[in-house]
């Protein structure tokens, strides 16, 4: 699965969260028998096999800016999702079922409508899921693990306390870009960290918490507004 960025802010956040990046699975062996393709494919089938992750983001431009996003998901119809802004404000999410709730911090509303805010923006927007568009900030709790490209193994290294091989793609689709993955080579070989880099972004990319249990609920009703009620 490929990760990519695009230049706004929200369309960042779009690509962060909507997934573009490889991803590994299960067994023991060390990686040191299969070919680099094998790994990602078995990366692949041990990520899509989860009940739940937390995926941590990082982009930053060329051109400065970074936009960071946590997402907490079980993969199908529950997640949360935090993400912050370098240059002011942060936009949270929940997702729970065909139901999102979103709360945009004041900094993040001041940057779009500045003097429109007063006081701090404590209150969460209800509204359809599938009302989320390309480009509008919001995440999808699900992802596709796919393989894409030719994947070259590397050098043995660390991630974080796992031990871990480093996988280099090189796709025709995307000329300007590289993609490294590293894969666990002890316990399932999840991917812990994906990495992209082109002329005008690097992602970097990393998986924690397979399968820890999640505990998703909506906010409490006193803190929400419902879009549809409130449409003119």
């Amino acid at each position: 699965m490929r990760t990519k960025t695009t230049t706004t802010a929200s369309a960042v956040l779009t690509c962060l969260l909507a997934g573009a990046l490889v991803a590994g699975c299960g067994g023991g062996d060390s990686g040191g028998h299969e070919s680099a393709d094998d790994m990602l494919e078995d990366a692949n089938a041990a990520m899509r096999a989860l009940k739940s992750v937390r995926v941590d983001s990082t982009s930053t431009a060329a051109k400065g800016g970074t936009v960071t996003v946590r997402l907490v998901t079980d993969l199908d119809s529950r997640c949360t999702a935090k993400t912050t802004f370098s240059r002011g404000g942060t936009l949270e999410q929940i997702r729970i079922g065909e139901t999102d709730y979103v709360r945009p911090d004041r900094a993040y509303l001041e940057n779009r409508k500045p003097g429109d805010v007063t006081g701090e923006q404590r209150l969460w927007i209800k509204k359809p899921a599938d009302a989320a568009q390309p480009g509008d900030g919001l995440s999808s709790c699900t992802r596709p693990f796919e393989s894409f490209g030719t994947a070259k193994k590397g050098k043995n290294t660390r991630v974080g306390d796992r031990e871990a091989v480093e996988l280099t793609v090189t796709d025709e689709g995307d000329k300007g870009g590289t993609y490294t993955f590293y894969v666990a080579t002890e316990g399932k070989p999840y991917l812990l960290k994906a990495v992209y880099k082109d002329a005008e972004y690097d992602t970097a990319t990393s998986f924690a918490d397979f399968d820890a249990p999640l505990d998703i609920r909506p906010p409490k009703p006193a803190e929400v507004i419902d879009a549809e009620a409130v449409r003119p």
